[in-house]
């Protein structure tokens, strides 16, 4: 063999290994670009976004615009960093999942690429929805338990911080969102064989433990209400998984 065909044999080696790198640095810049686009448009509806987390206070307090105040000359930076990144994140989330799944595509099987982009979709769904049930079920009781609380202690508070506020809401409403894609795991094992109906339904009982144990840990707040809201859901979820999985299987056989 020539030196020649060596080199040939080489780059041919070689090339698919940068192809990939060449792909990962288009991803990442595609996230990068979506990432920074998101952000500068959450800076202009910043204040849109402080408003819209600020509503859950009424009915609560009498006047929530007077009831969230600043004690640091950084406050309101604060806050508005914090829906910026937060926000940017949300606009630019359907981007960065392209950029993922153009990656990862081409090295999946047709049946691969059905169950992950099935799974990304049912993903998505599930994070609003748990953001949503949060803000409009969980964050108004969960606030007037902490209100409650101070009240019974014996502690008079004449206003929340902006700065406690916004990661109080942020956590708990993230909490929701997270916890909400776990059934999208159990979907996906279900679909690639890994995990059967009839495991998930012998198991049942420990399913539920765990996750009124996990909804016990998640939830910033301590109160039994906001702990309920988040593990109700998630057992229908763990039902619905179970007949769906079931389903793909009588379909297999």
């Amino acid at each position: 063999m020539t030196p020649q065909d060596d080199n040939t044999l080489l780059a041919e080696t070689v090339k698919p290994f940068l192809k990939h790198l060449e792909d990962l640095r288009r991803a990442l810049i595609w996230s990068a670009l979506a990432l920074l686009i998101g952000m500068g448009t959450a800076c202009y509806f910043a204040p849109t976004f402080f408003k819209i987390l600020k509503a859950p206070l009424k009915g609560v307090v009498p006047n929530p615009d007077t009831f969230i105040r600043t004690l640091d000359v950084t406050g309101g930076m604060t806050v508005a960093l914090q829906t910026i990144v937060w926000g940017g994140a949300l606009f630019s989330a359907p981007v960065i999942l392209f950029a993922v799944c153009w990656f990862v595509f081409p090295g999946l099987t047709r049946r691969e690429r059905r169950t992950l982009l099935g799974g990304l979709l049912f993903a998505a769904f599930l994070f609003i929805a748990g953001v949503l049930m949060c803000y409009f079920l969980a964050l108004g009781p969960a606030l007037e338990i902490m209100l409650w609380f101070n009240s019974w202690m014996g502690i008079d508070i004449e206003y929340f911080t902006v700065t406690s506020y916004i990661g109080f809401v942020l956590k708990l409403l993230l909490s929701f969102g997270l916890t909400f894609e776990l059934p999208v795991v159990l979907l996906v094992l279900g679909q690639l064989g890994i995990i059967h109906s009839r495991q998930l339904r012998n198991k049942r009982r420990h399913a539920i433990v765990i996750i009124l144990v996990l909804a016990a840990i998640i939830t910033p707040t301590q109160d039994p209400f906001s702990q309920l809201i988040l593990a109700i859901p998630l057992i229908a979820l763990y039902e619905l998984c179970v007949w769906m999985i079931w389903v793909k299987e009588k379909q297999k056989k």
